[in-house]
């Protein structure tokens, strides 16, 4: 198996992940900060949510036009000024597994060369569409330890 399939394969097993951080979490838990980071429960999955909507949008420019530019942004100013503690934290999970399985189908589709197609990110430079699979699974894979740490704390192990 080649590493863009055991990427995208990570990358679609992580569907269910955000809706696994919340369960069994009341609203003052999704609100509590309990560390490890600054943000709640609630503020996480919206931001992973928004980061993984944000980044299936960049899959799809890179896929569709080669050379698209890939705008960067300040996750910091979204948690801020989203209202991210007034949200939904179900919907965002929900909105976060669907996006992944869309995403996962398109990638499914493509020819292997279709992942050596780039876009250029305004902070960081050329990303290949493979780099950009990569980054998202990793994305996720770092949040999963904050979220691990926030449960345990509540006392509410995953």
């Amino acid at each position: 198996m080649s590493s863009i399939a055991r990427d995208i394969d990570r990358y679609e097993n992580q569907a269910n992940l955000c809706l696994q951080m919340i369960e069994g979490l009341n609203e003052q838990e999704l609100d509590a900060r309990p560390g490890p980071g600054a943000w709640s429960m609630r503020e996480l999955v919206c931001h992973m949510m928004d980061s993984d909507i944000i980044g299936a949008d960049r899959m799809k420019r890179v896929i569709a036009t080669e050379g698209s530019t890939l705008q960067a942004y300040e996750e910091n100013d979204f948690v801020r000024n989203l209202g991210y503690t007034k949200r939904d934290a179900r919907l965002a999970a929900d909105l976060f597994q669907m996006s992944r399985r869309w995403m996962t189908a398109i990638l499914r589709d493509l020819p292997d060369a279709a992942f050596l197609r780039t876009g250029d990110h305004t902070e960081t430079g050329t990303e290949t569409l493979a780099q950009l699979v990569t980054g998202y699974a990793d994305h996720v894979d770092h949040h999963l330890e904050f979220a691990r740490g926030k449960r345990a704390n509540l006392g509410k192990p995953m």
